[in-house]
């Protein structure tokens, strides 16, 4: 589905202005501080240890199980926070969680991220424990960027395993074919910027991790990390099983199964997403145009993970602030509760 009905401020209607601005710029005016209630020890799959933190509201709907993207924590988060926040005052109860490797369950286990292959099983355990801890069912897996392909991939093995805990899934910008997008970042000087910042990231993650299980990651590999698939070259194939990181990504991207996924999903997309590789866009409308259960949201514009409204913009469709992809999210997640 084309979305004509979303427009930024004419300053961010460049992709990369548009990207830098949410990555960098937004975070520090963030109003939204989240105040858990609660905090929980998951159990993930192989019994990995992850870390949440948890809120409930009166008379919820449903509850949100979300998680950011290829780095960060639950501490420094801003645009997860908002979604916390906009989504306790949409009446949904509220779970956020450090996906493998990341954050404080970063600290309580060495095991090293995925992309999806065990995360997305992580989502279906961590459902089945809100449930046993009396967050209101249905559950609802969120995410965006990274987190998004994770909330896919909790989509498609919630619906393998039959678990009727999970509603579906709605994620923002998820990264669908790791292989061509890593590619593209690679033909333009700002991909290439883009790869750089986060391949730092990537190197601190090793890092803290190596600070906190220093005989289960080898200094010297984070040392040579200089690119996301050097990162996962270094430290994450070898375990995996993969003799290659093309072969890594064919297996953990997650494009080649939504043609099958029947569980209700949302996605929404930029046509300018500077990080994806732009031959994704029509695959996906032409896949969603063909899975009922596919609903895909299409902007021109939106950058990576943006989707900052234009005052007009936010006057149009009544929203409390510029979050317009955030909101749209919270409102397609609304009118599923009332159909389950």
């Amino acid at each position: 589905m084309q979305s004509n009905a979303y427009w930024p401020p004419l300053g961010l209607r460049s992709p990369i202005a548009h990207t830098i601005f949410t990555a960098y710029g937004q975070r520090y005016g963030c109003p939204y501080r989240w105040h858990p209630q609660q905090e929980h020890l998951f159990a993930g799959a192989q019994g990995v240890p992850l870390y949440g933190q948890g809120c409930r509201v009166p008379h919820a709907r449903g509850t949100l199980i979300a998680t950011y993207g290829i780095t960060g924590d639950l501490t420094n988060q801003w645009y997860l926070h908002t979604l916390a926040h906009w989504g306790q005052q949409r009446q949904f109860d509220v779970v956020l969680f450090d996906w493998r490797a990341h954050g404080r369950s970063g600290h309580l286990s060495p095991t090293l991220t995925s992309d999806g292959l065990y995360e997305g099983k992580d989502l279906c355990l961590i459902a089945q424990q809100c449930n046993e801890l009396g967050y209101t069912a249905p559950y609802w897996l969120v995410g965006y960027s990274l987190g998004g392909q994770l909330a896919l991939w909790g989509a498609w093995f919630a619906q393998a395993m039959n678990n009727d805990l999970i509603a579906g899934a709605a994620v923002m910008c998820p990264n669908l074919d790791s292989n061509r997008s890593l590619a593209h970042l690679g033909q333009t000087f700002w991909g290439r910027q883009f790869e750089r910042a986060i391949s730092r990231e990537l190197q601190r993650l090793a890092q803290q991790l190596h600070a906190a299980h220093p005989t289960s990651i080898d200094l010297a590999a984070i040392a040579g990390i200089n690119t996301i698939a050097g990162f996962d070259r270094a430290l994450v194939i070898e375990r995996l099983g993969f003799p290659s990181v093309e072969a890594y990504y064919r297996a953990s991207s997650p494009l080649h199964f939504l043609p099958q996924l029947r569980l209700p999903t949302w996605i929404l997309y930029a046509a300018d997403d500077p990080l994806f590789d732009p031959a994704l866009v029509p695959e996906l409308v032409a896949i969603a145009d063909r899975n009922p259960a596919l609903e895909v949201v299409l902007c021109e514009y939106g950058g990576h993970v943006g989707f900052v409204s234009a005052p007009t913009c936010q006057r149009l469709w009544g929203d409390p602030d510029y979050c317009w992809g955030i909101h749209r999210l919270l409102d397609w997640l609304a009118a599923k509760t009332m159909q389950v």
